[in-house]
């Protein structure tokens, strides 16, 4: 796929992992459509990379509608990149009893069936594309996690949430094969977003050492590079690529 001149959503555009990829695309050439919760920060960069902003929770589908109706009015949608998610950390049973039922329920409802709301409308868009010249109409990247494997303590919700876009990358891939779209996932490992940057600096530090290779926090611009490559590459489909350095994670 040459990135120049198509239309790109990116959800969770403005901030994170998502903001690095919009600008990824923006310099490429690309037309990009932020969907985010964050008003004030996503009109920011859209109109910085000269793109658009639609305000958007990835779970309700009126709203995801109106992020591909955006898209589709500014040329030919041919990619979706799902980084919108939350990450909340709750044990089965803590100190306060059971786990809070309406926050698993939420991360489920933002990160699963937020990640598969954008698929099915980007794709039925998507499907009414002219192909290019590989025959191919779109290429869509979902976020799961290396949670999603080596899920630690506290985690149940969020790799639960991130097992299941796993779960769903190759039977979304194959159902989508005739309409000559892609559907593929990266898993990241520790990344520098807002979510970590939250933490004390020991912390963060200290999670940067447990890393193999390279010993650091992962980038948005390093996300950015593979969703980049994997747009630009059309063998690349149904598949979960792990972008970690090659830790697995201990269970605290």
């Amino acid at each position: 796929m040459d990135i120049q001149g198509k239309v790109f959503i990116v959800t969770g555009g403005a901030s994170g992992l998502g903001e690095g990829t919009a600008r990824m695309l923006a310099q490429a050439g690309g037309k990009v459509v932020i969907a985010d919760m964050q008003a004030d920060k996503g009109e920011a960069i859209a109109r910085e990379i000269g793109g658009s902003f639609v305000k958007c929770d990835v779970s309700q589908e009126a709203d995801g509608q109106a992020v591909v109706a955006k898209a589709v009015s500014q040329g030919k949608l041919m990619g979706l990149v799902n980084c919108a998610g939350i990450a909340p950390a709750e044990k089965t049973v803590g100190k306060n009893g059971a786990h809070n039922l309406a926050l698993y329920t939420k991360t489920i409802m933002v990160n699963l069936v937020g990640s598969f709301n954008m698929i099915r409308l980007s794709a039925e868009a998507m499907a009414k594309n002219d192909p290019e010249p590989t025959g191919e109409r779109g290429c869509m990247i979902s976020t799961a996690s290396v949670a999603a494997y080596d899920g630690q303590i506290g985690q149940a919700a969020y790799s639960a949430s991130k097992g299941g876009v796993v779960g769903m990358t190759l039977p979304i891939a194959r159902d989508l094969a005739r309409n000559g779209i892609r559907n593929m996932t990266i898993a990241p490992g520790i990344f520098g977003t807002p979510m970590l940057f939250g933490m004390p600096k020991e912390v963060q530090d200290a999670l940067a050492a447990s890393v193999p290779f390279p010993s650091r926090l992962g980038t948005p611009q390093d996300y950015a590079k593979l969703a980049k490559h994997i747009f630009e590459n059309d063998m690349l489909n149904g598949e979960v690529i792990r972008l970690d350095g090659a830790i697995r994670l201990a269970p605290r």
